[in-house]
């Protein structure tokens, strides 16, 4: 059940990232002033964390509708979906600690380089 909350959650969360992420970057076209500030706003320490919870959030998704779909077509899917769940949480782990950890370094060396 938690798995199935935590995607309809992160659904809902990408989904608004979108819609804001349109909105901000079609502020260029309106005043390219108000998209700098916009943009300048990223690269606040708040706005890191924030992005690492964003792709925390598309991981986690990515990841469990790969075994929602497993469990839906695959006829032992059923039997394994425990065991593909905990698939799904080490997998999304790992890939958070390395994103975490690579994502830190940038910002702490600056954005200037990247």
């Amino acid at each position: 059940m938690w798995s199935w909350v935590g995607h309809r959650i992160t659904g809902v969360g990408i989904f608004f990232f979108l819609l804001v992420h349109v909105l901000d970057t079609s502020l260029v076209r309106v005043s390219p002033e108000a998209y700098d500030a916009v943009i300048g706003a990223y690269k606040h320490p708040i706005m890191i964390m924030g992005e690492i919870g964003l792709v925390g959030a598309i991981v986690f998704h990515a990841f469990n509708g790969l075994r929602i779909i497993l469990v839906d077509f695959w006829k032992q899917g059923t039997r394994y979906h425990r065991q593909m769940l905990w698939a799904v949480m080490v997998l999304w782990f790992v890939t958070m600690v390395a994103f975490s950890i690579r994502h830190l370094m940038i910002f702490f060396e600056g954005w200037e380089g990247f």
